[in-house]
C-alpha cells in the first residue's frame, strides 16, 4: 500500500469513527453535522448570504436553502438585512445557536481529549499541525479557504 492509499484508508476509518468524535447526524440528540459546520463558518465569518455560503462550501444554493431553513426553524440562526445587497438577506448565528455550537464543540473536544489522553503534548501538537497542513492544502486546491480563529 502506497503512502496516499494509507492516508485514504485512515481517512475512511476516521469518517467511520465520527460518532465518537463529534456531531452524529439525525439519529442522535447531538447537533447535525451540517449544522455544526455551517454554524462554525457563520460564527467565524460573520453573517453570510446563501450565495456566500454556496461559494464557501461549494454546494448548490438549494442544498443550503434546506440546511439554513432547518437552522432557522431550530432558532440557531436568524435572517438579517444584507447592508451591501438591497433585498438580500444574511444568516446570523443567534445566541442560542452560539450556545448550542459551543456545547457541541465542548463535547467533541472532550471526546478528542479522551482519545489522545496517552499521547504526549508534543504528539498532539504534531498531529494538529499535520491535520492543519492537510486541510489547508485541500483548501488551496479547492480555492475555498476556511477562516481560522
Amino acid at each position: 500500500m502506497g503512502p496516499a492509499e494509507k492516508v485514504e484508508y485512515e481517512m475512511m476509518l476516521l469518517w467511520r469513527h465520527n460518532q465518537v468524535l463529534g456531531p452524529q447526524g439525525r439519529h442522535s440528540d447531538r447537533m447535525d453535522r451540517s449544522a455544526y459546520v455551517l454554524l462554525s463558518r457563520i460564527l467565524l465569518n460573520g453573517p453570510m448570504t446563501i450565495r456566500q455560503l454556496s461559494e464557501a462550501f461549494g454546494l448548490d444554493q438549494s442544498t443550503l436553502n434546506r440546511q439554513t431553513s432547518a437552522l432557522l426553524r431550530a432558532g440557531l440562526v436568524e435572517r438579517i438585512a444584507d447592508p451591501d445587497a438591497g433585498i438580500a438577506r444574511q444568516f446570523k448565528i443567534t445566541d442560542e445557536g452560539a450556545q448550542q455550537l459551543e456545547d457541541e464543540r465542548t463535547r467533541t473536544v472532550t471526546s478528542v481529549a479522551k482519545i489522545v489522553a496517552d499521547w504526549s503534548a508534543a504528539e498532539v501538537e504534531a498531529f494538529a499541525a499535520f491535520l492543519r497542513r492537510f486541510n489547508t492544502d485541500i483548501e488551496q486546491l479547492s480555492g475555498r479557504p476556511w477562516p481560522r480563529p
